[in-house]
């Protein structure tokens, strides 16, 4: 059984696949790569299943030792690849020999880039995913150098593409918005302020939230919300009047209002922003 080495683990990479369905209720996030379109790109490149588990990079790349001949394919944020230190392509599927060296380099779009071998990472199960979620620490934890990672059997032979289109990297990032469910505790004109070009992706972002910097959502009513649940693409505002994005590793549940919610199919775009992109809000009629 082939594995993978972990030489370098880059400042932030973890196991993912799709993510914990169905057990919100039982207060856990459902974690899952936070680009879904480049997990299920890299792993039908390799020839997995959609969801087999691959390896999330964040900003700084990854480096490991294959342990065994593999095939693997890079996608997400661009970044150059190399193998025993010759460039190999990225965006298809590559052969690596026993031994050999795999290097992901820093992404230099983007955020997140996504590494899948055949046969997917093998490490197990917790609750139906093999997903590192970084809230409650179920599944994996990040990398750490040294570590061995197995290789799950190699898929049967199936048709795989050479190349899978993804969209590039938002140079402004543009989010819809669903209004509601607490829109109604804001200034309306402070609402609308939403769709103008004052925010910035912040710093601060992480698997939980991307964070807003910009002018202030302000509140037209006083006082407080019990608990209530929350769901992939909440944007909550927190007393600061800073808009904040749930994304894949949120919590259930939280108790300051939600202006509305971005639908899950533009929340990958909200993945591979970088901080100090620009930032806007697309207000539908619902």
């Amino acid at each position: 059984m082939s594995a993978l080495e972990v030489v370098r683990p880059g400042p932030l990479t973890t196991v993912q696949d799709l993510g914990r369905r169905g057990v919100a209720h039982l207060g856990v996030p459902r974690a899952g790569a936070l680009d879904e379109p480049a997990l299920r790109a890299a792993n039908r490149l390799a020839g997995n299943d959609p969801g087999a588990a691959a390896l999330e990079t964040t900003l700084g790349g990854v480096a490991v030792r294959a342990l065994g001949p593999v095939r693997i394919a890079v996608t997400g944020a661009p970044a150059a690849v190399r193998i025993d230190g010759r460039p190999a392509p990225w965006g298809t599927a590559v052969a690596v020999p026993d031994g050999a060296l795999v290097e992901v380099g820093p992404a230099t779009h983007g955020v997140r880039s996504y590494l899948a071998v055949a046969g997917g990472i093998a490490v197990p199960a917790v609750l139906g995913s093999r997903s590192a979620d970084v809230l409650s620490g179920l599944g994996p934890p990040p990398l750490a150098a040294g570590q061995r990672l197995r290789v799950g059997p190699p898929p049967p032979p199936r048709p795989r593409p050479e190349l899978v289109p993804l969209p590039a990297p938002p140079r402004t990032l543009v989010l819809r918005l669903h209004p509601g469910p607490r829109a109604d505790w804001f200034e309306p004109a402070s609402v609308a302020r939403l769709a103008g070009d004052g925010y910035l992706v912040a710093a601060a972002s992480n698997r939980i939230a991307l964070r807003t910097e910009g002018p202030a959502v302000r509140r037209s009513r006083p006082g407080e919300l019990p608990s209530e649940g929350m769901v992939l693409g909440a944007v909550q505002i927190p007393p600061d009047g800073r808009p904040v994005i749930f994304l894949a590793d949120h919590p259930t549940t939280g108790g300051y209002p939600v202006v509305g919610v971005v639908p899950p199919a533009d929340l990958a775009a909200a993945a591979q922003a970088r901080p100090g992109t620009p930032l806007r809000f697309a207000p539908l009629r619902d």
